[in-house]
Parts: C-alpha cells; sequence; structure tokens
C-alpha cells in the first residue's frame, strides 16, 4: 500500500492511550484513551478494559466528554473517575460488572482529584470550597447576574487558564461516603490544600500545604502525615521547594515523594525521596543521579496521561521515570543504593503502572514514529508484548520520517543535542527548505517520541531541526541551570551552532531558504535570533515574550520568573531591557509572523502588541494573529479547530517565504 503525507488534519487520526491501572489482583487493567473529534470540535475520552490474560480489550464508557483519573477500588469490584460530562469534574463510579457509572458528587465547584479510601466505603476528594462554606454548598443562580469588580490582595492573582483567582476561595480535603453521598470536610482554614495520599491501612493521609502568610514570596508545599483520627500531624518535608507524587510503602512504613529545593529556582532537578516513618529521617534516593525525576518533555500528541511520580513494590523495591539524554526511561531503585534502568534507550514512556510484586508493568510507550499503545512489560526479561493497537491504522497510511540524532560542540565545549528531520519523500541531489524549531521552558526537553508538528513541516517538504540547548532538562543540573542570567547568550550560540553543525553536514539543505520557529521561551529565542541575525528568510513567533520589563507586571508568573530567570526586578529595568527582544526590533529585517492566543496570562497578549506595532511602525514585514478562547497551551490543549487553524498559519508562512 502506498502511504501518503501526513497532513494538518491528521491531528483527529490518531489517539492517546494512557493512564494504565492494574487491578489489585494483578489480572486486568483499564485505561483511557482519548481523540480530538472534529465534529464536536473538542477532546473526547473514554474508559477501557483489557483482560491482561486474554489481551482482549473491551470500551466501558461511550460519552462525548472527557474522563480522567480512573482508579480501581481495594478490592477491584469497583471503578472510580472524573468526568466533565456536567460541566465540572465530579466523581463517578462504575460496578466491574458493568452498567451504567454512577454520580457520586456534585460539587458547586466540581472536584480537581480523589482517592480511594482502603475500606472500599469512602472515597478522599479534593476540590475548591469558598471561605465558611462547605463542599455541598449551592450558589444561588440569578438569570443575569450583574458584574462585580475584581480586589486582587495578593501578587499571585491571577493563573493561565484559570483567569481570575478568586480570593476566597480555598482547595479543601473530604470524605464522601460510597452508600449515603455524605460529605464529610476534613481540613478547615483559608489555604490551598492538595490530597497526596492515603495510607494501605486508611489510618494516614499526606496533605501538601503553604501556609505562611506572605505566600507570594514563599515558593513552598510542605508534606504533612496527618492521622486520619486525631488530626495530629508529623512534618515529612518543609524546606523551600515543591515536593509531591507521594506514595506509601505497602506496609505504610515509609513515604515517598518527588520534589525539587530552590537551590537554582525553578531550575532545579526534581529528586526521589524516601521518608522512614520509624526513625523520623529522609534520603534522597537519586542523589547519584545527575538527571530530573519525572517526565520533562515537550510534545503534542499525549492526553489524559496520569503517570505516577513513584510506585513501591511489595519487597520495598521502588519504580519512577527519568528524563535523561532525550528519553523518558522507568528506573528501578532499593533502599540500599541500588538505581539503575528498567526500560531502552530512544523511547518516551509517558505512563505506566505495576503489579505489586513487580513482576511486569503496563507501559505507554512513544518514540518519534509512534504516537503510542500500551505494552505489558515483563521487568527480568525486559519482554514486551503489545496490548492495544488503535494507533495501526494511522501508522499504516502515514509516511512518518525517523529523525536522526545528532551531537555537536557549543560554547565552553559542551555537547548539545539534538535531531535532524529529513523532509518525507526526500530525494537525494534536491535542495530543500529548512526551519529550526526551539521549545518553551526552557527548562524542558525535545525527545524521541511522536511530535506531531514536526512531522507535518517534514511532510510539507522542510527539513527540520530540533536541539536541546542549555536551559533543557535532561542532561545534567550545570546544563539546565546554565541559560539563568544569560538568555540570549550561549543558548542562542547553541541552536546557531547546531545550525552550522547540520549544514557542514547535509548539502541537500537550501542556505537561501531557512525559517525559525518556537514557542514561549521558544518564542523568545526566535524573537532574539530574528533581532540578532538576518540568517533566517521567514520566522514564526508563538505565545512569544518580547519586553522582559513590562512582563514582570502582566505575566501570572512574572514578578517571580525574572527575578529567578535574569537576576532582576522593577528596580533593575535597565537588566530586563537588555535581555528584551523588543530592544532589537530596530535590527530585525526576516518577515515575522506572531501568532498569540488572547487569554495567555503566561505571556500575555500585550507581548505580541508590543513587538507588532513597534515593527509594523518601522515598516517592518509582520502580521499578528490572535486566537480567541485560547491560552498558553493551545499547542497542546486548545480547541482542536484553532490547533488546525495555528499549524495552517505557519505552514502558510513558511510556504510564503521559503
Amino acid at each position: 500500500m502506498t502511504k501518503r503525507t501526513l497532513q494538518v488534519e491528521d491531528l483527529f487520526n490518531f489517539h492517546s492511550v494512557a493512564s494504565p491501572k492494574i487491578s489489585p489482583d494483578g489480572m486486568e487493567a483499564i485505561f483511557l484513551k482519548t481523540h480530538l473529534d472534529e465534529e464536536e470540535n473538542k477532546y473526547i475520552s473514554n474508559l477501557f478494559h483489557i483482560n491482561l490474560e486474554t489481551e482482549e480489550v473491551t470500551q466501558w464508557t461511550y460519552g462525548k466528554d472527557q474522563v480522567s483519573m480512573p482508579a480501581w477500588s481495594k478490592d477491584g469490584q469497583q471503578i472510580a473517575f472524573l468526568s466533565n460530562r456536567e460541566e465540572k469534574n465530579q466523581v463517578y463510579l462504575l460496578s466491574r460488572k458493568g452498567g451504567e457509572a454512577r454520580k457520586l458528587t456534585d460539587f458547586e465547584k466540581g472536584v480537581s482529584s480523589f482517592l480511594w479510601s482502603p475500606c472500599g466505603q469512602k472515597i478522599w476528594v479534593n476540590g475548591s470550597v469558598q471561605e465558611n462554606e462547605t463542599f455541598t454548598y449551592k450558589e444561588e443562580k440569578v438569570e443575569q447576574k450583574k458584574p462585580q469588580p475584581y480586589r486582587a490582595t495578593k501578587m499571585k492573582y491571577q493563573m493561565d487558564g484559570a483567569g481570575l483567582i478568586p480570593q476566597d476561595i480555598f482547595k479543601q480535603i473530604g470524605i464522601v461516603e460510597l452508600e449515603t453521598g455524605e460529605v464529610t470536610q476534613f481540613t478547615e482554614g483559608n489555604h490551598q490544600h492538595h490530597l497526596m495520599a492515603v495510607s494501605h491501612d486508611g489510618g494516614k493521609i499526606v496533605v501538601g500545604v503553604n501556609r505562611s502568610e506572605n505566600q507570594d514570596r514563599e515558593f513552598k508545599l510542605p508534606l504533612y502525615l496527618i492521622d486520619v483520627g486525631s488530626k495530629e500531624e508529623t512534618v515529612i518535608v518543609e524546606a523551600e521547594g515543591h515536593y509531591g507524587d507521594v506514595a506509601f510503602s505497602l506496609d505504610d512504613q515509609k513515604i515517598a515523594y518527588i520534589g525539587s529545593n530552590r537551590t537554582y529556582e525553578n531550575a532545579t532537578q526534581p529528586e526521589l525521596y524516601v521518608y522512614d516513618r520509624g526513625n523520623d529521617t529522609t534520603i534522597c534516593i537519586t542523589e547519584n543521579i545527575d538527571a530530573p525525576v519525572g517526565d520533562l518533555v515537550v510534545a503534542d500528541a499525549q492526553q489524559g496521561t496520569s503517570a505516577p511520580g513513584v510506585i513501591w513494590t511489595e519487597n520495598d523495591e521502588l519504580y519512577f521515570q527519568l528524563s535523561t539524554m532525550g528519553d523518558v526511561r522507568l528506573y528501578y531503585a532499593t533502599l540500599d543504593g541500588a538505581v539503575y534502568p528498567a526500560s531502552p534507550e530512544k523511547e518516551h514512556i509517558y505512563d505506566y503502572d505495576f503489579v505489586k510484586d513487580g513482576s511486569f508493568a503496563v507501559i505507554g510507550v512513544s518514540h518519534s514514529t509512534h504516537p503510542g499503545e500500551l505494552y505489558k512489560q515483563m521487568i527480568t526479561t525486559g519482554e514486551r508484548k503489545q496490548l492495544t493497537s488503535f494507533n495501526q491504522t494511522f501508522i499504516e497510511e502515514v509516511t512518518l520520517v525517523e529523525p536522526e540524532a545528532i551531537v555537536y560542540k557549543s560554547v565552553n565545549d559542551w555537547d548539545v543535542h539534538g535531531w535532524l528531520l529529513k523532509p518525507a519523500n526526500f530525494k537525494e541531489g534536491e535542495k530543500y527548505p529548512f526551519i529550526v524549531e526551539v521549545h518553551g521552558g526552557p527548562a524542558a526537553m525535545y525527545a524521541n517520541t511522536f511530535f506531531h508538528e514536526m512531522q507535518l513541516l517534514a511532510a510539507k517538504g522542510y527539513g527540520v531541526l530540533y536541539v536541546n540547548p542549555r536551559g533543557s532538562h535532561g542532561y545534567n543540573q550545570a546544563f539546565v541551570d546554565a541559560v539563568r542570567n544569560d538568555y540570549g547568550g550561549g543558548d542562542y550560540a547553541d541552536i546557531m551552532n547546531g545550525l552550522d553543525h547540520v549544514l557542514a553536514e547535509n548539502d541537500w539543505i537550501d542556505t537561501n531558504r531557512l525559517g525559525v520557529t518556537g514557542g514561549s521561551y521558544g518564542g523568545f529565542m526566535t524573537n532574539w535570533i530574528v533581532g540578532h541575525t538576518n540568517r533566517f528568510k521567514a520566522a514564526v513567533t508563538q505565545r512569544s515574550i518580547s519586553n522582559w520589563v513590562s512582563f514582570y507586571g502582566v505575566s501570572d508568573i512574572g514578578y517571580y520568573f525574572s527575578e529567578w530567570q535574569h537576576g532582576a526586578d522593577m528596580t533593575n529595568v535597565e537588566r530586563l531591557w537588555d535581555f528584551s527582544p523588543l530592544k532589537y526590533a530596530q535590527n530585525i529585517e526576516t518577515p515575522l509572523l506572531i501568532l498569540h492566543s488572547e487569554d495567555d496570562l503566561r505571556c500575555p497578549m500585550e507581548q505580541a502588541e508590543q513587538l507588532f506595532i513597534t515593527l509594523k511602525s518601522m515598516d517592518k514585514e509582520t502580521e499578528l494573529v490572535r486566537f480567541p478562547q485560547a491560552d498558553h497551551n493551545l499547542s497542546r490543549t486548545g480547541i482542536p479547530n484553532l490547533r488546525v487553524a495555528r499549524l495552517n498559519e505557519i505552514t502558510d508562512w513558511f510556504d510564503k517565504y521559503l
């Protein structure tokens, strides 16, 4: 069968298969399948079941909404999950024997997360509650509600994806009785409580909560072990930093968690820790591994993932994800210091779950030419069996290009890692236009995973270079920290040196038809690049930063991000301005398309407006495209038709100029 080239609309033709959860007896698993629905113009996810012995797959829910966080009861007879089928996420229960799912909660502000109580008769819930009210409080419905002023008393008064944050709403933890639906609120006080874990005997929970008076300036999420009966608290960790992804050992005597301190501000690599309840001591399991725990990948295919931070086996062994050298791999650890990989290189394990004895796992695996499926992996032998094949037709029909991994030298004689993607249907002897892609973060990483946007550019006849410049995760602490206080320095050199490297070794690249694009930090870097070189004949900047001076006051993270990344606040405007691409706008000769989401509060719309108006006032070649009802995550989780429109804007601009 002759394969066709990838199209923009193939966003609707592949599926994200994620969130595997193995039953308590190890015989079955449930998981989620998510796809973008063109007609409904939204994401639809449903719950599926698989018999791990016969490998038979059965669909268990059929709605046109989103399902998330599926979880088995301890006896394996019920499944709970969240669904937004009535607008806000609520908890639903489904019998293992089948039938319709039963709605358990009906909270005004929905449920953000939940955990089963081991008794199987209760569920712990986490959600927002109005000050002096309860989970079950119902707001009075007014047909035409009059607009009211909003008063901000904290610097953190807005958040991308959420908008203005109500100052009198707090996350609380409660318990819901399955039989009666009765809700008991467990936490109280004007704080944001985060439900982290429930012990296997049901007597303890771990809660993350910051009770500091000045939370605008204290960036930490301490963890507390709380006795359910007496509410007596034991501090697990109270240091500066963010800690979570908590898991009790099967005997409840130890507590594992993931966290990063503030040694390198937000560039600090996450580590795996274990707290011993018996002697009140904590060890860092990964202190000798110079790579971040967790999945730090930038991609656009996976939806509905809910990978655990760490999983215990009954032998007190631990499994977790590690982002390293462009891979996300499973790692194994013991309490006496043994740590080593439990999965191969050159792939992205984006989700996983383990059977209690640690003999096998169900894993979600993607690589550069595959969106991902679920596999059963035997741990001792490494043998894998593919359990799902939802993307088989897509793989068989579409030409996908295998990227070439590259490593080259850059500033300080550091190695920089990246990938070179040839155009689909490449022919020797022909010249091709070439596009450089820059990821956001900057503390994130490109990886050996499926990326629809990269494959689309290759299908359109472009070569593509995507690298992990300094500032990227996955290499070492010094590497990810090196961009701080040096934006546009070593990172810019890494990207340009990467371009020079592939140009020297690939004569098929047309040096007169070079393009560059990126989003967020990648948008900043795109702006920076075209303000410092005219090598590129076209550029597309997305959700970008142009002015760090105004960014300080308008971004939801600006008031601390600028200090962390540039070592400057509004008392040092000159330094912020020196790092701002807008300062160098007069140097831009590259036709620049500016794409920006109107509801973006991370890199607010004014960043694009300033750049656009400044360039137009200088008679530069530029256009501005605004996306309504879209936030900073348009390219990953935005409304489907707007994701299609975004990709068409990018490819049309490059087609026009390259």
